[in-house]
């Protein structure tokens, strides 16, 4: 069995990862709160958690893999929109849940085992309330029902600080029927027109941490091996989860193994509306970019790295991208475990992608310098090896029809060999010069060498300002 070492960040350390089930190898990552498009930064989780089910799935089996990642479909946010758009909160959330499912389809990431809703969940949260109350650990107070922080002696475990030191400059909630600062809401009332169920403390509403901790529990267990997750969430609501869990069921390791990513960039600067550099996933679909591209990008920094999205990087991967497909062409008939042994090897240290991406691009340059590399196995060696990686999941006609838009090319590129060819007998490349110009506005990059005019459309590729030139 091949050994698989993940960085745990509960202890710090890089440890061998051995699943309470190799049969059932079990994970949790935090999924988005449905009010609006998924941003950017949203989509960095998603494709690192996916690659590392991919390499779940590839080491233990499909079928011995369990993956949860939820919606929060109750929260302030979407009743605030709802209220702005008087729109039926129901139909706010299904409506942002389908367009998430297609942005992050368009990533390549797969879909979980489970995608439960936290709304489907509320009786089980109300019942890890009630038992919570049961043992002290948890308090009502003014209609709330709030987590007796103090009662859990490891809290701040995660986040590797001391209660007090969490007070100070903390994403704390202070209220006055609180019996200490840090205590969080686990049950909270809800007025006229917002969302809400009968419980034993009236009719209300669950907070944040509880949805998590409640279905994690009806979907993997009191224990399960990996959650996972951006940074950002490590304090409070991981911090959180795992105070409430192991309250709740004191026999239970809820999870062993933590995992976040750093947070993402945009050119160097942190993503903001302010700065003007704030965007969706659909935003850059929208413009071409494809799905496969904004992968590229995202894998080739370590997940405990910051991300910087660059447009340079996402040029770079749209060619990378562009060369595997011609390597593999339109290959459909593989062996999925004919995987690089390399890549493996990067990936099961704790899924360092950056690595294995730049091994994977080095398979392509070999297929295009290497007579002996231009072998059917070869192509379905890296076909195999992409597919772990979330990449080449489609075929090279397919590829050329998304970003080609059904251009025809080559017509061009004959005829910029045709002025290049009069070019050199006049000694005037005005005509080049300006062709080479339009082609380049329109996303093109114009390859010239000995054997004629090369062609090769850029990931912002615009069809539409070559009509003059078609």
């Amino acid at each position: 069995m091949v050994t698989i070492r993940l960085t745990n960040s509960k202890t710090r350390k890089k440890e061998v990862f051995e699943p309470l089930d190799p049969n059932n190898v079990r994970m949790y990552v935090c999924g988005p709160t449905v009010y609006d498009r998924a941003h950017l930064g949203n989509a960095r989780p998603v494709v690192v958690f996916d690659t590392l089910f991919r390499l779940l799935r590839h080491v233990y089996g499909t079928d011995h893999v369990t993956y949860v990642r939820n919606f929060t479909d109750v929260d302030d946010k979407i009743n605030a929109k709802a209220a702005a758009t008087g729109r039926a909160i129901r139909d706010i959330t299904d409506e942002t849940i389908g367009w998430y499912h297609a942005d992050m389809d368009a990533l390549g990431a797969l879909r979980p085992t489970h995608e439960p809703r936290a709304t489907e969940f509320i009786g089980a949260m109300i019942a890890m309330i009630e038992g919570l109350v049961a043992k002290g650990h948890a308090y009502e107070a003014a209609g709330h029902v709030l987590f007796r922080v103090r009662s859990y002696a490891d809290y701040g475990a995660l986040s590797g600080r001391s209660v007090d030191d969490m007070i100070a400059g903390a994403r704390v909630e202070v209220a006055p029927f609180k019996e200490d600062p840090m205590d969080f809401v686990l049950w909270k009332p809800s007025e006229a027109g917002v969302p809400g169920w009968d419980s034993p403390w009236g009719f209300g509403r669950p907070g944040w941490h509880i949805e998590c901790s409640a279905m994690a529990y009806e979907l993997l267990g009191e224990s399960f091996d990996i959650h996972g997750g951006g940074l950002d969430l490590q304090f409070p609501h991981h911090e959180n989860e795992i105070a409430q869990s192991a309250c709740a069921h004191e026999h239970g390791a809820f999870a062993r193994y933590w995992l976040h990513n750093e947070m993402l960039q945009v050119e160097g600067k942190k993503m903001s509306k302010s700065l003007g550099n704030f965007f969706t996933v659909r935003d850059l679909l929208d413009q071409g970019i494809p799905g496969e591209v904004i992968r590229f990008v995202l894998l080739s920094t370590h997940y405990r790295k910051p991300m910087d999205w660059t447009e340079k990087k996402a040029n770079e991967a749209f060619q990378i991208v562009s060369y595997l497909y011609e390597a593999v062409g339109d290959l459909t008939d593989f062996d999925k475990l004919d995987v690089s042994p390399r890549i493996i090897d990067d990936l099961t240290d704790d899924l360092n992608t950056a690595s294995a991406m730049q091994l994977l691009h080095g398979m392509a340059v070999n297929w295009h310098i290497l007579d002996s590399a231009k072998t059917p196995d070869y192509a379905k060696k890296i076909k195999a090896t992409a597919n772990v990686l979330g990449i080449l999941t489609g075929t090279q006609s397919e590829w050329l029809a998304r970003t080609r838009r059904g251009v025809d090319l080559s017509r061009l590129s004959v005829r910029m060999s045709e002025l290049r060819a009069q070019a050199k007998l006049s000694n005037d490349y005005s005509q080049v010069d300006r062709m080479k110009a339009a082609l380049t506005g329109a996303g093109v990059e114009v390859r010239m060498t000995k054997e004629g005019v090369n062609l090769v459309p850029g990931h912002r590729f615009d069809p539409a300002k070559l009509e003059a030139l078609l």
